[in-house]
C-alpha cells in the first residue's frame, strides 16, 4: 500500500514482513532452558499421588515442578483465585496441568515427563452446563476458593457461589415490572451458542529469568501490569521486584490476558537458577483458554404494533473448570442484553458455570456476540410472528443518537437508524428480487467500550533534536495501535512521522496502562497520548516564550522550529544555548479514566459505544443444508478514522471471526469431557474458499466518540452481530429457524428436514 495523507502505512510493516519484528518466542537467553508439562488425561479425579523422582533422575533435566514445591505459592484468577500453577487436590478438565519439567531442550522435558507417575481416584465429569446444574452433579470445587464481589451502583447485584456449580451471578434490573401489563405479546425463546478457540496465531509463551530475588520476564500477554500484580500475588513477592517485558504480540483476541503460561517459567526458573522458556503447542493452546458457550433465554415482551416494552433474560455461561474471567464476561453479557433498543423494563441474570472442560475467558467481543446472537435472532423471530418487516422493527425500537444507554449511563454515540440504512442500501435489502432458498437478513449490535473503569498513562519525550519518544503500555498485537497513536503524537505536534519512536513496553519504565482490550487503544489511550503530546507541546512553547521574552501564546511550533508572527525561530541553536551540547528533553504526560459516579450501574460511564451493522444474503441447499453466503456486508461506526486502513482491516478481520462462528467454529466435547477436535487439523475454521461471494465493510465515520476528532474505539463490533444476520438470512431463505450454533449443514438440515413438525420445546407465546 503507498503511504498517503489520509492512510499512512502501519509504522510495524517493515519489521514484520521483512522477518526483523522479534516476538516473544523468538527470545534466547545464554543457558536457556525448555518447560514442558503433564496433563492430565481425566476430565475430573482426586489427586492421590505424584511422585516425581524417576523424572529429576534423567540427564539434562534440571527442575521439576509438582504440588510439593508450591509452598508460598497462591492460585490465581480474576475475581476469584481458584487455578493452582500445578494440581494440588483435583485435576478437573483433561489438560490440567499436573506437573513441569524444564531441561536443556524439549524433547529431554518430555522424556522426563513420561516417567512421573501419578494416581487418581476418577470422579464423574461435567461435560456440559445441564450436567453442572443438575441435583446430582459431583461438585467441581467443594471448598469456596478465595473471591470478591466488586462494588456495583444501581440496579446490579452480583454473588459468589449462588448455587452448586456456579462461580459467579450477575444480575441487573431497571423499570418497572408492571410494563408487563401493557404487553400485547410475551414471546420466549432459548439460543445455543457454540464454544470457539482463539485460534491466535503465535502460541502462549513466557520467557522467565529468576535471578536472587528478582524476577524478569518476556511475555506475550495484553496486560503486563495487571498480571505483574497478580504475579507478585501468585508468588508472595512485590511488584517492585518483577519487571514485565512484552515484545510483538502475534495475536491474542483476549485470550493473553492474566496468568497462563508465566507462573510456571517463573517457578522453574527460581527452581533451576537458569532462564526457562514455556512455549505452548497449537493443541496445547486449545486445553489452556476458550470463549464461553453460552445458552441463552429471552422472554420480550411487545405490544402489538412492534414496540418494545420489557425484556428478561437468562444466561449461562460454560465456565470451564476455572472461572478465569468468567466473573467479568458475566457483567458484561448481562449488562448488554438490552442491545441497541429502547425498554421501560429490564431485568437480567447471568450465572457463570464450571464443566469439566478448557477454562473459558476474555474472547474479542467479552460476552456481546453470545447475548447479541439470541438478541438479534429473536428480533427478527418477533418480526416474522408480528408479519413486521424485520428492518421496520428495528428501526422503529432503536434508540436515539443521544440518549442514555440505561439510567445513570452514558449517551449512545452512533445514529443507529442511519448505520443500518449503509448496511441495508448496500446489500439492496429493499430492492432484491426473491428467489427459491435465498434470502437475506440485518442485525445491529451496541456494545460498551473502552473498559469499566480504565486508567491510561502515556509519555511524550522530544529531544533537542526534535526526535519524539512515545511511551505507553499498548502492546501491538496486530490491531495497528502503534501506527495509530503515533499519528495522534505526529497530529498534535505536527512533525515528520519518521521523527517519532515508540518505546518498548517494560513494566519498569513504561507508564501504567490496564490492558490492551475493550478497543481502548484510540478512545482511551489515544486520549491520553494526545495529553502527553500537547503537554510536551505546551513545555517547549513556554521554554521558547522565555527565551524570546514572549507569552507562550504568542507562538506556535511548525516542525523544529517556532513561529513569532512573521519570524521563524529553530529550537536546536536555541536549546544549546540555554542547556549546552549535552541537550535537553521535554517530557509531557498524559492520562486518562472514565470519571466514576454514583449514578451508572458499573460505577464508571462507558467512555464509548461501538456500534455495528451487518447484512447478509445466502443461498440454502435444501438437499444438504449448505449455507453459502452470496453478499456480507458489516459496517462499524468509529468516529473518525485515525488510519482508515487499519480500521477497515480490523472490521474485516473480526467480521471473518464472526463468520467463522456462524457456520464452522465449534469445540467438541465427549459426553467425558474430553475435547475431540483441539488441533488444527481438526479444527474447522474458514479458508480462502469459504469466504464470502462478495464481502463488502463499510467504515462510518458519524464524529461522535470521545477521542481526537471524534474517533472511537474500534475492532470488536463487527464480530457480534454476523451469527444473527447469517441466521435472519437462512430463515428468510427456507422458513426454519436455527437457534444453535454453527449453522452446519447438519444442523440446517435437520432442521429443514423436522421443519413440518413444530416443535414448541424451544418457543413460548404467553397471551
Amino acid at each position: 500500500m503507498t503511504e498517503s495523507a489520509s492512510t499512512p502505512a502501519r509504522v510495524d510493516g517493515p519489521p514484520k514482513v521483512t522477518g526483523a519484528a522479534q516476538y516473544t518466542a523468538d527470545i534466547r537467553l545464554p543457558g536457556m532452558l525448555h518447560a514442558k508439562v503433564l496433563r492430565s488425561p481425566h476430565a475430573h479425579a482426586r489427586l492421590i499421588s505424584v511422585d516425581a523422582s524417576r523424572a529429576r533422575a534423567v540427564p539434562g533435566v534440571h527442575a521439576v515442578l509438582t504440588r510439593d514445591d508450591l509452598d508460598g505459592v497462591s492460585a490465581y484468577g480474576y475475581f476469584v483465585k481458584d487455578q493452582p500453577v500445578v494440581a494440588i487436590d483435583k485435576v478437573r478438565y483433561v489438560g490440567d496441568v499436573v506437573a513441569a519439567v524444564a531441561a536443556e531442550d524439549e524433547a529431554t522435558a518430555l522424556a522426563a515427563l513420561a516417567r512421573i507417575t501419578v494416581e487418581y481416584e476418577v470422579l464423574p465429569s461435567l461435560p456440559d452446563i445441564g450436567t453442572a446444574l443438575s441435583p446430582d452433579a459431583s461438585e467441581l470445587f467443594e471448598q469456596a476458593p478465595p473471591g470478591v464481589v466488586p462494588p456495583f451502583g444501581p440496579g446490579v447485584t452480583a454473588t459468589l457461589r449462588p448455587r452448586r456449580n456456579v462461580c459467579y451471578e450477575f444480575q441487573y434490573e431497571t423499570g418497572p415490572d408492571s410494563a408487563w401489563d401493557e404487553c400485547d405479546h410475551i414471546f420466549t425463546d432459548t439460543f445455543r451458542y457454540s464454544r470457539s478457540n482463539h485460534f491466535h496465531l503465535e502460541p502462549f509463551v513466557t520467557v522467565a529469568d529468576v535471578r536472587g530475588d528478582r524476577i524478569e520476564i518476556w511475555s506475550s500477554t495484553q496486560n503486563p501490569f495487571p498480571l505483574r500484580k497478580e504475579l507478585a500475588r501468585v508468588l508472595g513477592t512485590t511488584e517492585s521486584k518483577i519487571r514485565v517485558n512484552v515484545p510483538y504480540v502475534g495475536g491474542g483476541f483476549g485470550s493473553k490476558n492474566n496468568c497462563r503460561t508465566e507462573p510456571i517459567a517463573i517457578l522453574l526458573s527460581r527452581l533451576s537458577g537458569r532462564p526457562v522458556r514455556f512455549c505452548l503447542t497449537t493443541e496445547e493452546g486449545f486445553l489452556t483458554m476458550s470463549q464461553h458457550a453460552a445458552v441463552v433465554t429471552v422472554t420480550t415482551g411487545v405490544r402489538a404494533d412492534g414496540t418494545f416494552v420489557a425484556r428478561e433474560s437468562k444466561i449461562l455461561l460454560d465456565s470451564g473448570a476455572y472461572s478465569d474471567a468468567s466473573p467479568l464476561v458475566a457483567q458484561k453479557s448481562g449488562y448488554r442484553m438490552p442491545g441497541a433498543y429502547r425498554w421501560k423494563h429490564i431485568r437480567t441474570s447471568c450465572e457463570c458455570v464450571m464443566t469439566t472442560t478448557t477454562p473459558a475467558g476474555p474472547f474479542r467481543g467479552y460476552g456481546a456476540p453470545q447475548v447479541a446472537w439470541a438478541s438479534e435472532s429473536q428480533v427478527d423471530m418477533i418480526a416474522r410472528r408480528l408479519g413486521i418487516d424485520p428492518y421496520e422493527l428495528r428501526i422503529k425500537n432503536f434508540k436515539a443518537l443521544g440518549e442514555p444507554y440505561l439510567p445513570g449511563e452514558s449517551s449512545v454515540d452512533s445514529d443507529m437508524a442511519r448505520g443500518l440504512d449503509v448496511v441495508a442500501d448496500e446489500l439492496g435489502y429493499h430492492t432484491r428480487e426473491r428467489l427459491p432458498n435465498r434470502g437475506m437478513g440485518l442485525a445491529a449490535s451496541l456494545k460498551d467500550g473502552g473498559g469499566m473503569n480504565k486508567p491510561a498513562t502515556a509519555r511524550v519525550k522530544i529531544a533537542s533534536s526534535g526526535d519524539v519518544y512515545l511511551s505507553c503500555g499498548t502492546i501491538e498485537i496486530g490491531q495497528g495501535a502503534h501506527t495509530a497513536l503515533t499519528q495522534v503524537v505526529v497530529d498534535v505536534l505536527g512533525c515528520p512521522r519518521d521523527k517519532v519512536g515508540y518505546a518498548p513496553v517494560n513494566t519498569d519504565a513504561t507508564p501504567f496502562d490496564h490492558g490492551t482490550n475493550a478497543s481502548s487503544g484510540v478512545a482511551v489511550m489515544g486520549q491520553a497520548v494526545q495529553f502527553a503530546a500537547e503537554d510536551a507541546r505546551d513545555k517547549v512553547l513556554a521554554f521558547a516564550a522565555g527565551q524570546l521574552d514572549c507569552k507562550p501564546d504568542d507562538l506556535t511550533l511548525e516542525g523544529w522550529a517556532v513561529r513569532l508572527g512573521d519570524e521563524v525561530t529553530p529550537l536546536a541553536p536555541m536549546i544549546t544555548a540555554a542547556f549546552g551540547n549535552t541537550g535537553f528533553e521535554f517530557s509531557g504526560e498524559g492520562y486518562c479514566k472514565a470519571v466514576v459516579t454514583p449514578d451508572a450501574p458499573l460505577v464508571a460511564e462507558s467512555v464509548f459505544w461501538e456500534n455495528s451493522w451487518a447484512g447478509a444474503e445466502v443461498e440454502v441447499d435444501p438437499d444438504t443444508g449448505k449455507v453459502t453466503v452470496l453478499q456480507l456486508v458489516v459496517s462499524s461506526d468509529v468516529g473518525k478514522a485515525i488510519n482508515a486502513l487499519t480500521c477497515r482491516g480490523q472490521d474485516e478481520g473480526c467480521a471473518i471471526m464472526g463468520y467463522a462462528q456462524a457456520l464452522f467454529e465449534e469445540m467438541r466435547f465427549s459426553p467425558e469431557g474430553v475435547l475431540l477436535n483441539g488441533e488444527a487439523l481438526d479444527y474447522r475454521v474458514p479458508l480462502a474458499e469459504d469466504l464470502p461471494e462478495r464481502f463488502v465493510s463499510l467504515t462510518q465515520e458519524q464524529g461522535h466518540g470521545p477521542g481526537r476528532l471524534g474517533a472511537k474505539g474500534a475492532g470488536e463490533g463487527a464480530i457480534i452481530p454476523l451469527a444473527a444476520a447469517i441466521a435472519n438470512a437462512v430463515q428468510d431463505a427456507v422458513g426454519v429457524r436455527i437457534t444453535e450454533l454453527p449453522l452446519s449443514p447438519q444442523r440446517v438440515f435437520a432442521a429443514l428436514s423436522t421443519a413440518e413438525k413444530p416443535s414448541t420445546e424451544n418457543h413460548q407465546e404467553q397471551a
